[in-house]
């Protein structure tokens, strides 16, 4: 039997793997194997290992990471932790393929790991640009060490070839945030507002803002998003909590504390779970931060997504999706076109680069079928020169 084991470090990567990892449960010629670390461990991010125990997984081993302090030194520490823990845990796992999603840093740690312990790397969402994080160098580093690739669209698909990448081992299929859009049920607004205590009344909007990690000024950041929030009239924010980037702590505190002066109009959480998440993007009027999912996933809802700042620069955008600078009177300004009449008609028909049937059942079908022993070697692909 094939064993198939995913690492997962954090709420919202687990929630885009969730349905692949039971399709993959469910394969009587599989071996689903699961890996928490980080966030999922860690009570300020709300122990999310909770959700994946709560939907009828088991976790073969948990990983944990320490943050000793919210910096460079801090994050490095923490990753030093990971390797000794994920050793040990491929060890004792011995699986036949690693899959990892995305570009953290407990992922290329995890990568780090799998190359040395020569096992097959599959990564989904390769071949994206980032241009204001970390992440970004991280996600093409994670490509290079991985035997199979899944992007979210076809310019992806070619970026992960120019990487010297083979091609045959290179799949677009969409991306598995979007799938999850089309098959999870969502909550109804009584029994979302009932969940959340908050009520989706007037213009509500879901926020998130994470550290930008290349060159960002966190407390100037989050100071001029929060006020231009508090410039809008009327307007109900439901803040979903940054990760756990250097720099996460300030983000956090200056969110608590909009949260305590607006108690009637805001509320924040640690972890919404996927379907809590899903079924509040399906009642807010807009998505405003600067978060991956306000380019991939929100778009399928029809609904409009302020990108702030140059966290998520590069990526393929919706024409829903609308861009603006970290300082307040620019994002006032992206606010407010958000929420007008036009852009929200807008963004009811644009469409989503990032959509594509059936993007787990086309996973599974190379996880299931990949010659393994080939994995276990690459060849550099050399596009051809012209002239």
């Amino acid at each position: 039997m094939r064993k198939i084991c995913f690492v997962t470090g954090t709420r919202a990567e687990y929630g885009l793997l969730c349905r692949l990892m039971r399709l993959v449960a469910d394969d009587p010629d599989l071996q689903l194997q699961i890996v928490a670390t980080n966030m999922h461990l860690l009570p300020e991010y709300g122990m999310t290992y909770r959700e994946i125990e709560k939907d009828g997984f088991s976790i073969d081993c948990k990983v944990p990471m320490s943050k000793p302090s919210d910096d460079a030194r801090g994050v490095c520490a923490s990753m030093a932790e990971e390797m000794a823990g994920m050793s040990k845990a491929f060890s004792t796992l011995n699986p036949d393929i690693v899959v990892l999603l995305g570009d953290r840093y407990e992922i290329l740690v995890a990568a780090e790991t799998a190359l040395i312990h020569c096992i097959p790397v599959a990564h989904i969402h390769g071949g994206e640009v980032t241009e204001g994080a970390f992440d970004d160098a991280i996600r093409h580093a994670v490509t290079k060490m991985s035997a199979l690739h899944f992007t979210s669209c076809a310019q992806y698909r070619q970026r992960v070839i120019q990487l010297g990448e083979q091609p045959e081992r290179v799949f677009d299929v969409g991306a598995l945030g979007v799938e999850n859009i089309k098959r999870v049920p969502l909550m109804d607004k009584a029994e979302l507002e009932d969940s959340l205590g908050f009520k989706f009344d007037g213009d509500t909007v879901v926020a998130t803002y994470h550290p930008v990690t290349l060159g960002g000024d966190p407390a100037h950041d989050i100071k001029e998003f929060l006020s231009a929030l508090e410039a809008v009239d009327g307007l109900r924010v439901i803040f979903t909590m940054p990760n756990s980037d250097t720099g996460r702590d300030v983000i956090a505190d200056a969110i608590a504390d909009y949260v305590d002066r607006h108690p009637g109009t805001s509320k924040a959480f640690a972890s919404l779970g996927l379907r809590r998440y899903l079924s509040a993007l399906h009642y807010a009027k807009a998505a405003v931060g600067n978060s991956s999912s306000g380019i991939i996933e929100v778009p399928s809802f029809g609904i409009p997504s302020l990108n702030i700042g140059n966290r998520q620069k590069g990526r393929l955008a919706s024409e829903s999706v609308v861009n603006c600078g970290t300082g307040k009177d620019d994002i006032l300004k992206g606010l407010r076109l958000c929420l007008s009449p036009e852009m929200r008609r807008r963004a009811k028909t644009a469409d989503n680069p990032y959509a594509k049937d059936g993007t787990a059942s086309l996973i599974l079908d190379r996880l299931k079928h990949a010659d393994l022993a080939a994995l276990r070697t690459k060849h550099f692909y050399d596009i051809p020169v012209k002239g």
